[in-house]
């Protein structure tokens, strides 16, 4: 806090009054006022004091990053802030996104959403779970349906490694126990970009694609739910992945998995559609090079490197 605000107030770093105060802990009236006001006049700063109080309340109810206000002003007894700033971050909007209100949230590194990109990010903010789509490429070949954030970063890392990024179509994960409708309409919308090339158009020749439905061991997301919508998805999806050459590389574990698998395999022959499914016995990105195998039946996964030892 300084005591002297508006466009002439200088280095507010070398001049300002302090007052830290740690995660979790309250702020009282006496502390602000010895720690920050004792430059304000003596009939301004109890009416001063409630309002840096109230508003540190609020920055940690709404979960701001950065707020800063210049100037602030008395009109009669009222404070006035006549200019303000503050940030918030997307990682609080399940917490505060109500409070907030209709922010408009720019995507990151200056590029513009794709309309599914929006999609799933509206499903994000309607539940407790965490779906994340990112569109790299719709031309590629080798599509990415994974559970969990850092499994989805091994299975991007993985494909990457071996070759072929430049087919890489997205990067996302859902995890946090998303329900089966979630994860249905999260699955609908990977299904509706993969199948986007008009397949009877005179001179195309589907070049076989691959969905990688990776996983670790789920500590409390019940497979068997995730891959019910999954498998729901995909039934709708029939035909178009039939007519684009699409096969299914899947590994997972965790709750009910086994029920989860075997549904995974019923559908496959149900539906037409090649699906290979592997359960926690398989490494987690055993089923990459599987996948590259038909993509291309002349790659040869590299042999992993051996541990040097200082």
């Amino acid at each position: 806090f300084y005591h002297e605000g508006g466009v002439d107030v200088g280095d507010v770093d070398a001049k300002a009054s302090r007052l830290e105060v740690k995660v979790g802990e309250a702020v009282d009236a006496a502390r602000v006022g010895a720690a920050l006001l004792g430059a304000v006049g003596e009939a301004e700063r109890p009416r001063l004091t409630q309002f840096v109080c109230a508003l540190y309340r609020c920055y940690v109810e709404l979960s701001f990053a950065y707020l800063e206000i210049n100037p602030v002003v008395f009109v009669g007894d009222t404070v006035v802030p006549l200019d303000l700033a503050a940030k918030v971050d997307l990682t609080a909007q399940h917490d505060c996104g109500a409070k907030w209100g209709a922010l408009d949230m720019p995507a990151p590194f200056g590029r513009s959403r794709t309309p599914e990109e929006a999609y799933v990010e509206g499903l994000d903010e309607k539940t407790g779970a965490s779906l994340k789509l990112t569109v790299l490429n719709t031309a590629g070949r080798v599509w990415t349906m994974v559970a969990g954030g850092g499994a989805s970063v091994i299975y991007a890392d993985t494909i990457c490694d071996m070759g072929f990024s430049r087919e890489l179509c997205n990067y996302g994960e859902y995890s946090g126990a998303p329900t089966k409708q979630h994860t249905y309409e999260y699955a609908k919308t990977i299904l509706s970009l993969m199948c986007r090339e008009p397949v009877d158009q005179p001179g195309y020749e589907p070049r076989g694609k691959v969905l990688i439905i990776g996983g670790g061991i789920a500590n409390f997301t019940n497979v068997a739910s995730t891959f019910g919508g999954i498998i729901q998805a995909l039934r709708q999806y029939r035909a178009q992945l039939v007519a684009h050459k699409v096969r299914v590389y899947v590994r997972r574990g965790g709750p009910n998995y086994q029920e989860g698998l075997d549904a995974m395999r019923e559908a496959g022959a149900q539906l037409g559609i090649p699906i290979s499914v592997h359960g926690p016995e398989t490494h987690l990105t055993a089923i990459v090079p599987m996948a590259f195998k038909y993509l291309d039946p002349a790659f040869e996964a590299k042999p992993p490197l051996a541990p040097t030892y200082a």
